[in-house]
């Protein structure tokens, strides 16, 4: 059967905004999205509970800082020492992966969800739903946009402010909008933050 939800996972347009499984499904992750953001950051058994109860797969030790808003959470996978900062925004109409060792900067947001251009098909609430995918060792910077689609390679790191419209490869750190390469991640900066004696 070709329900809204099946359409939404195939990146075909679908009506996110009328489909009473997808609203229900929404309110849910809301409901859980409210009493998670409400707790204190000391009931961190509690926490870590609803997270691990809401997203579709957690591996190991992770830590997200409330607040934190998603669409549905069952398509948000995040790996082993995983940590987001607070204000993060994720649209999960599509499956959002992220490596081990990823740090997510305060406010970013990784939007798989985008809208027709025509007015007439985006007035009756549709919409689509591309991956996003981040790799290993991943380091992205405050006030950062992801948008639908994207794949972030392992080991690189994405500037404060940047609009993430394409792939990032590894390996590289990017930024800008729309977010490109700046230059590879080498031997040399390792040598950057060296104690000194």
């Amino acid at each position: 059967m070709n329900t809204e939800k099946t359409k939404a996972q195939t990146g075909l347009l679908y009506d996110a905004n009328y489909d009473p499984e997808l609203t229900r499904e929404r309110m849910v992750c809301a409901d859980r999205l409210h009493a998670f953001n409400l707790l204190r950051p000391s009931q961190a058994e509690e926490r870590e509970a609803i997270l691990r109860d809401l997203l579709g797969k957690t591996e190991g030790a992770f830590t997200i800082l409330s607040p934190f808003f998603c669409d549905y959470g069952y398509n948000i996978e995040i790996g082993e020492n995983f940590f987001m900062n607070v204000n993060c925004v994720i649209l999960d109409g599509a499956k959002v992966k992220f490596g081990k060792n990823v740090f997510v900067a305060p406010h970013c947001g990784f939007y798989t969800a985008g809208h027709p251009l025509d007015k007439e098909r985006r007035n009756q609430g549709l919409e689509y739903a591309l991956p996003i995918m981040v790799g290993d060792n991943v380091w992205i910077g405050g006030h950062v946009c992801v948008l639908p689609g994207v794949r972030i390679g392992d080991n690189t790191v994405i500037g404060a402010g940047s609009v993430v419209t394409r792939d990032i490869p590894a390996n590289v750190l990017a930024a800008g909008n729309p977010c490109r390469v700046i230059r590879p991640i080498t031997e040399a900066d390792k040598l950057r933050y060296a104690p000194s004696r």
